[in-house]
């Protein structure tokens, strides 16, 4: 018996068995498609044996009264709603496939599919750009414009099985999924008629089907065929999720399981038949769309509103990271703004505790300056004043303008000039009367250790007297040395005019009044 009597067989037994009345809806969750089919490799092409040729044949025609009981025991446990196992005799089929291709895939079956039919995807048509994309419709049907008579396609999915299904479950949408097999005499007919139906492509473009196909010759779509048992071709089958349903009798309600992907309907046969346009437009929208839309309807609505909470999540999340980001910039500047005022303000007690320091130690160096210089004005007032014959005759021109002659003896030192000088800076306003008697230091004195007191005082402090005595031309400043004698100046020998020069910013007042029993210039005059 050759392959058309077989196919004439199966086209008797769909005819009587398989479409007499359609079964019952079978529920298939989205774990019987979870098959990994990455590891499957394509067969190498092999010869057809002995099996194929002889044995399988045979056994084929033994399977026809096998398969029409099957068939009638469907039928009748399905209209009695009694559930039982379902036997299928896929391995004793009414042909033999060919060997896999090992090259092909959904990309390349639209292309072919395209180029058979003439036709062009359906939202090519709609739209006068084409948006490319890894997932979407075969970019062979890129048009700008189509006129009003070009048959159309519907947007297949290019991706892969797994991926479409994938697809029908993150967006809640419904799948139909086209096998078909060029071994079959009416698959050209089914592709002609069916596939470019206006109607039937509209129906599924309108309510955003997710569309698939393949031949089973390519490996993708033979998984698929597999997967949904399917037994002769072109096959159509819908899927979509579906609420679980709960296979044991107890009464208590399951916690809202979550919808499973289902196969709400198969359809396989001649395009006169169980595939025809009109047959699956009428399945479509008496049927599976009244019935399954209002749940994926609200299923979509879910999951946007999970996609706006979310969202707003997101954006409150952002928000407050934001405004915790500027609380911190704001607190840290704030801190740091604290912490540079409090070094300031620490740098700024500091100098002022150095600068009140200073004052106190310029103070007390003031007030021991001035002790010292009263105590030698008032030792030299009791003291004898030295001979005038043979001496160094020397006019001191003090800071307020006053001028002084006094006569010195080489052999005095410059400790008792820059004494004598010293003695002239004490305010007016301090009587000589209410000068010491005792040297600041403790140290007992009279005319002839003086000298060595203030030396040894001024030794410790070299800024101790407060002045310094420069001589008026040429100008040459008049150093304090301890040890030296008037006479070894150079400056000084036959008499000099110094000027006192204050050290220190200090301004000081002198007696300068001309009546302390000391010469000046305007009396020798």
């Amino acid at each position: 018996m050759n392959g058309h009597t077989l196919t004439s067989h199966q086209r008797a037994v769909d005819l009587l068995f398989g479409h007499s009345a359609p079964p019952p809806p079978t529920t298939t969750t989205m774990q019987e498609f979870e098959i990994d089919d990455s590891d499957v490799r394509p067969l190498p092409p092999r010869s057809p044996s002995v099996y194929q040729l002889v044995a399988r044949p045979l056994f084929a025609v033994f399977a026809v009264p096998l398969h029409v009981l099957s068939n009638i025991f469907r039928f009748i446990f399905g209209l009695l709603r009694i559930p039982v196992p379902q036997f299928r005799f896929t391995n004793l089929s009414f042909y033999t496939p060919r060997p896999r291709r090992s090259f092909g895939g959904p990309d390349r079956w639209v292309r072919e599919l395209e180029e058979e039919t003439g036709a062009v995807s359906i939202s090519t048509g709609r739209t006068t750009a084409f948006e490319t994309a890894a997932a979407g419709p075969s970019t062979l049907t890129a048009r700008s414009r189509l006129a009003d008579d070009t048959k159309v396609l519907p947007d297949f999915t290019l991706g892969s099985y797994d991926e479409a299904l994938r697809t029908c479950e993150r967006e809640a949408r419904i799948g139909c999924i086209v096998l078909v097999s060029e071994e079959h005499d009416d698959v050209p007919d089914f592709k002609r008629s069916t596939l470019t139906n206006a109607e039937f492509v509209r129906i599924l473009y309108d309510n955003n089907v997710v569309v698939w196909g393949g031949d089973v010759r390519d490996q993708e779509a033979y998984s698929a065929a597999e997967k949904l048992q399917a037994t002769t071709y072109p096959f159509v089958a819908f899927v979509a999720l579906q609420p679980r349903r709960n296979p044991s009798s107890s009464s208590r309600p399951s916690a809202n399981p979550s919808p499973a992907l289902t196969v709400l309907s198969r359809h396989q046969g001649p395009s006169s038949g169980p595939t025809s346009p009109s047959t699956l437009s009428s399945h479509l929208t008496t049927q599976l769309l009244p019935r399954v839309t209002p749940f994926l309807t609200r299923i979509q609505a879910q999951n946007a509103a999970r996609e706006r909470d979310r969202v707003l999540r997101s954006e409150q999340d952002a928000a407050f990271h934001a405004t915790a980001a500027r609380d911190r910039a704001r607190i840290e500047s704030k801190m740091a703004a604290e912490r540079e005022a409090a070094e300031r303000a620490r740098a700024e007690e500091a100098e002022a505790e150095l600068q009140r320091q200073h004052q106190l130690s310029l103070e007390h160096l003031k007030q021991t300056r001035l002790s010292w210089r009263r105590f030698i004005r008032r030792a030299l007032t009791s003291s004898s004043l030295p001979a005038s014959s043979g001496g160094l005759r020397i006019a001191i021109r003090l800071p307020t303008g006053q001028r002084i002659i006094h006569t010195f003896t080489p052999t005095q030192s410059l400790t008792s000039l820059y004494a004598f000088v010293g003695a002239q800076l004490v305010p007016s306003s301090l009587s000589p009367s209410e000068d010491p008697t005792t040297s600041p230091a403790g140290d007992a004195w009279d005319s002839a250790n003086l000298e060595l007191c203030l030396e040894k005082q001024i030794s410790s402090a070299p800024e101790w007297w407060g002045f310094q005595l420069v001589s008026a031309y040429p100008r040459k400043e008049i150093h304090w040395m301890p040890g030296t004698q008037l006479g070894d100046v150079e400056v000084l020998k036959g008499g000099s005019q110094l000027v006192v020069e204050l050290t220190g910013g200090a301004r000081e007042t002198s007696v300068g009044n001309g009546d302390d029993g000391y010469e000046t210039e305007s009396d020798e005059e």
